[in-house]
């Protein structure tokens, strides 16, 4: 009994359906074609996490909640750190990354009226940063990556969140190295982000490769 205590159990959703809707490799701008089916009551349960990051038969939901603001000059900052090693994914340790979110938990459904998933991402942003700032936050996309271990057993939900000014602070310890940098300077040094994070800097900020959604 105790070990199912325990255990933690997250949100996933059947890779069929997903591939269902619209199997894509990459960054998806078509939140609304995924979203209303994959967060649909009929579509998703709660397994436990052990056995979910090994089977691809499902997909687990993740917030990926990226932060931006402008520079004094007018210069688009994007906020990016370094995972450290007491974060939940081992795979992604050392990795650099402008994504802030987690798995969905089972106790996030703290009541009737509440949708888990909107519930689980506010948790894991308040775990994970201080914003001490008004700011707008939009949907923006989705991430699938099927070429490495871990992408093909989550699925992203792209969140952007728009910050008046620069005044965000990690409260993780292993959120290493954090601040704002001007996505220049991430766009030239991608192969030391992961796999999402890149996927995010190149569809929703390079101008040369997608219109973006940013400011």
């Amino acid at each position: 009994m105790a070990t199912d205590v325990l255990t933690e159990h997250v949100l996933v959703v059947p890779t069929e359906l997903f591939h269902r809707l619209g199997y894509f490799q990459g960054f998806s701008t078509e939140v609304d074609r995924y979203l209303g089916q994959l967060l649909s009551p009929r579509s998703t349960s709660y397994r436990p996490r052990s056995e979910m990051e090994t089977d691809p038969d499902f997909k687990q939901l993740i917030p990926y909640v990226i932060f931006t603001t402008l520079a004094a000059d007018g210069r688009l900052l994007v906020f990016q750190y370094t995972r450290g090693k007491g974060q939940g994914e081992s795979r992604l340790h050392s990795k650099r990354s402008v994504g802030v979110g987690g798995h969905i938990s089972i106790d996030d459904r703290t009541c009737e009226d509440a949708v888990p998933y909107a519930e689980g991402m506010r948790r894991e942003l308040d775990e994970e940063v201080a914003i001490d700032c008004p700011y707008t936050e939009r949907c923006v996309g989705l991430i699938n990556d099927d070429e490495t271990p871990v992408g093909q057993v989550h699925l992203g939900v792209v969140h952007l969140v728009e910050l008046e000014r620069p005044a965000i602070e990690p409260r993780e310890a292993d959120l290493l190295d954090s601040g704002f940098v001007p996505i220049e300077e991430l766009l030239a040094d991608l192969s030391r982000f992961e796999t999402w994070s890149h996927y995010c800097l190149k569809a929703l900020f390079d101008r040369e490769t997608s219109p973006g959604v940013g400011r």
